[in-house]
């Protein structure tokens, strides 16, 4: 950051002026440099700088402590937008209308004063535009301000009774989700919800590769104990500059080249969130309020509200300009709340049972202990607890088709077509059945013993399926039909007068029949 000397040195004589006579300074005549290095002194001392803040108006006073925590530097857009613009004038007209002495914004009445300038600086990315306080008229303010350890008060304010009537307290559950979507991505099928952002955090966590699993990476995490693989997950996520909330979330689509940094954005958020009392309900919407009103820019880079391509993923209507804040900023910080909901860090409560989130509070990880009993009925249904271990739940999902989530327990079936494809892994229903005289305590039901040891011997036995039938009245007539056109339709013989017929081709071999001048009728189950 430039410090006083290097600021005043982009000034002319006349401005110079200005700033010792809003300081109450005499400046001798004398060369310019020498100027200047007379009034960086003057400018520099303590006493003085209390002077001159003790009768700046209380909005000007209140904008250089929003310089503390941010290095003395805030980026321009965001900056007039808060506190208005600094107008553009040469010398000549600057004497003639001398707007020191009727400035039009908070900015112009430091800009003035020496206290505010502006500069393009390295942010990192490239050259952007900031307002800035010289580096060593800094620590001068906050000690005047007797704050030389400033801190920010808290975004927003405690929660209502009413935004926090339905509490949703969290857990672990986010453990189980990611176990049942590794063993049917494993198995490459599953008529489960689809879960991008889960997706996303086991890709972060290095558990998928390229969308499948990672067969070390997923052992480890499934063996690990159920506190160490949620911190796993939340430190993942903490630190994935590739999980992007903005992009995640459902309501909107981003179009274009242009790119953000969700790390950045992210780390943001959970140190803001990570400074409100512990334990306490807080308000979202006051949270979102302060931050669009202190912070308004945290995700967009010199507060550039124009050159991204977001769009309400509805109606595609383009959520360009700042107008847009809350569907697109407030949008990113409930993804972020509703993360740390998931990983056990935060709980959420609501207003109406069905309604958006109103209120959060700090919270600590529950853990489940784990227990390593299922139960299984005759018929092969598998029910498993969420407490069960997930490596044995992951191992036993591989043999079993998934049925559904019913409360706390996760039901599966065991079918033909489940050992199927556990056998095209390389698993045996040996395996399947040792599992299950495990953690049954050898109570396996004798018509799934008898089954599944059938089963490694024999392999599928039965097959039920679905028929299309030909039936005719007389044994001529279905001869008749065979030799035609619509022999080739036609399936096995299961008497004289019944034939199997494709069932996609019922209607050519109807086409065919009406030809012969055999009108025929077709019967709906339905």
């Amino acid at each position: 950051m430039p410090d006083l000397y290097q600021t005043l040195h982009n000034y002319d004589a006349g401005f110079i002026r200005i700033i010792a006579e809003l300081w109450g300074l005499e400046i001798p005549a004398q060369a310019h440099d020498e100027s200047i290095e007379s009034l960086c002194a003057s400018l520099l001392n303590p006493q003085s700088v209390r002077e001159t803040l003790e009768v700046l108006p209380e909005e000007a006073r209140s904008c250089l402590t929003h310089f503390f925590d941010s290095k003395g530097r805030l980026e321009w857009a965001a900056f007039t937008r808060k506190y208005g613009g600094i107008r553009e004038m040469g010398s000549s007209r600057r004497d003639r209308e001398q707007p020191h002495l009727h400035p039009v914004s908070t900015a112009e009445i430091l800009y003035y004063r020496g206290f505010l300038a502006k500069a393009f600086l390295d942010a990192g990315k490239g050259l952007q535009e900031f307002a800035y306080i010289p580096d060593d008229l800094l620590p001068l303010i906050r000690a005047s301000f007797d704050a030389p350890s400033h801190r920010e008060e808290p975004l927003g304010r405690p929660a209502t009774p009413l935004e926090r009537s339905r509490e949703s307290i969290a857990d672990d559950h986010i453990l189980d989700d990611a176990t049942t979507l590794l063993a049917a991505l494993r198995i490459s099928k599953g008529n489960f919800p689809s879960d991008p952002q889960l997706m996303a955090l086991l890709d972060s966590a290095g558990i998928l590769r390229n969308q499948s699993p990672d067969l070390e990476a997923v052992k480890s995490f499934l063996a690990a104990p159920r506190g160490k693989a949620l911190e796993m997950l939340f430190e993942a996520w903490r630190n994935s500059p590739i999980f992007d909330e903005l992009r995640l979330n459902p309501e909107i689509v981003c179009e274009g080249e242009w790119k953000n940094d969700p790390l950045a954005t992210r780390s943001f958020i959970i140190t803001l969130i990570t400074q409100l009392p512990p334990a306490k309900w807080w308000s979202l919407p006051a949270f979102l309020h302060d931050l669009k009103t202190r912070h308004p820019d945290f995700q967009r880079p010199a507060g550039d509200y124009d050159s991204w391509f977001v769009k309400r993923a509805v109606d595609g209507t383009y959520l360009r300009g700042f107008a847009y804040w809350d569907q697109v900023e407030g949008a990113v910080v409930r993804t972020i709340l509703q993360m740390l909901y998931r990983l056990g860090r935060v709980d959420l409560a609501r207003s109406e049972g069905d309604g958006p989130v109103t209120a959060f509070r700090l919270s600590t990880p529950r853990i489940v202990d784990e227990t390593e009993t299922l139960g299984i009925s005759t018929n092969g249904k598998v029910r498993v607890a969420r407490s069960f271990p997930r490596k044995d739940r992951y191992q036993l999902a591989r043999f079993c088709e998934w049925e559904e989530r019913n409360g706390e327990d996760f039901i599966y079936r065991l079918s033909a077509r489940s050992l199927q494809a556990a056998a095209r892994q390389g698993l045996k229903a040996e395996q399947l059945l040792s599992l299950l005289v495990k953690h049954t305590r050898e109570n396996v039901p004798p018509s799934v013993v008898e089954a599944l040891k059938r089963w490694g011997r024999y392999g599928s036995e039965a097959r039920v399926e679905h028929l299309a039938i030909l039936r005719v009245t007389r044994p001529e007539v279905l001869e008749e039909i065979r030799k035609s056109k619509a022999g080739k339709f036609l399936g096995e013989v299961l008497s004289p007068t019944i034939v199997v017929v494709h069932p996609k081709a019922i209607h050519k071999v109807m086409s065919v029949l009406a030809e012969l001048g055999i009108l025929a009728e077709v019967e709906n189950d339905g």
